[in-house]
């Protein structure tokens, strides 16, 4: 039996990197909320995120942390160009020719990433990486303690573009109603376009988050959106709330079946909570009935 210490520990540090889950679901649930699509392609633009900071340490020196305030807006430019100049004009405004799209933008990614950086796992080694921060007999990974406090930074300026700018209530607007936004003079078009590419930049944060820890292949962003559909599904599809919400849950019941079940069995907790949600509350947490 493990002592209270270890558990405890294990509990926050599954918190902690339910917070980065979160992040990731936050992207994928807002896409949803707005354009009422699942993105295939999120898991894809995840890994670009994460390329893209290994490249800035190996080939600038930048520290993963500093990079992201460069990365997350050159995301957000690629998110809308896809939204607006690809997927929107691909799709014909089709549900099923979106999700078409955004799976043909996966494989293409993907294959791209493969060409370019092979099938090797690359890794950031940074002075932090394995520092702990001590809490009274607790000690808490600093890359997940950093994780935390900018997830729910990145949660709170989402929410304020949201809630308080004039594109936050038009994406509100078209989330709602959109024949009447567009009837009242709102450009859905690019109201679609800049919640895509706020769903990406989200990615390019939690890249920027996860690479002083983990390792970037390939397919690497394809593992944690399956996390991240999970915690889309825990915590209602198209809820914000749900995600953040949903996202330290999962952490948590991560960490939980890790510590007694072992690392490489570590995730059967998450997709047992996956069924259980289908099966009892489809809807998820926060989710509304259709």
């Amino acid at each position: 039996m493990y002592s209270p210490v270890i558990i405890i520990e294990a509990l926050l540090n599954g918190l902690m990197l339910g917070a980065v889950y979160a992040l990731v679901a936050l992207g994928l649930t807002l896409i949803y909320g707005v354009l009422h699509i699942v993105n295939f392609a999120h898991g894809a633009l995840l890994t670009v995120a994460m390329y893209l900071v290994w490249l800035a340490f190996d080939r600038l020196g930048l520290d993963p942390y500093l990079s992201t305030a460069v990365i997350t807006p050159l995301m957000f430019v690629i998110g809308y160009g896809l939204q607006r100049f690809i997927i929107g004009p691909a799709s014909h405004g089709s549900d099923n020719g979106i999700l078409l799209v955004t799976l043909g933008l996966s494989i293409i990614i993907q294959n791209l990433l493969l060409a370019g950086f092979n099938s090797d796992t690359r890794t950031i080694a940074t002075d932090y990486a394995f520092e702990v921060v001590p809490i009274g007999p607790l000690l808490l990974g600093l890359p997940r303690v950093i994780g935390l406090g900018v997830s729910i930074v990145t949660a709170i300026i989402l929410w304020l573009i949201l809630d308080r700018t004039d594109i936050g209530k038009a994406i509100r607007a078209v989330a709602k109603e959109k024949l009447g936004a567009s009837l009242v003079g709102i450009d859905v078009a690019h109201v679609y376009a800049v919640t895509f590419a706020l769903g990406t930049a989200c990615l390019a944060i939690a890249g920027g988050l996860l690479m002083p820890s983990f390792y970037v292949s390939p397919t690497t962003g394809a593992a944690f959106v399956l996390v991240a559909f999970t915690i889309v599904v825990l915590g209602g599809m198209g809820s914000i709330p749900g995600a953040l919400i949903g996202g330290l849950l999962i952490g948590v019941v991560e960490a939980v079946s890790s510590l007694f079940l072992g690392d490489s069995l570590g995730q059967i907790g998450i997709f047992l909570i996956f069924i259980l949600v289908l099966l009892f509350k489809p809807t998820g947490l926060f989710g509304a009935r259709g």
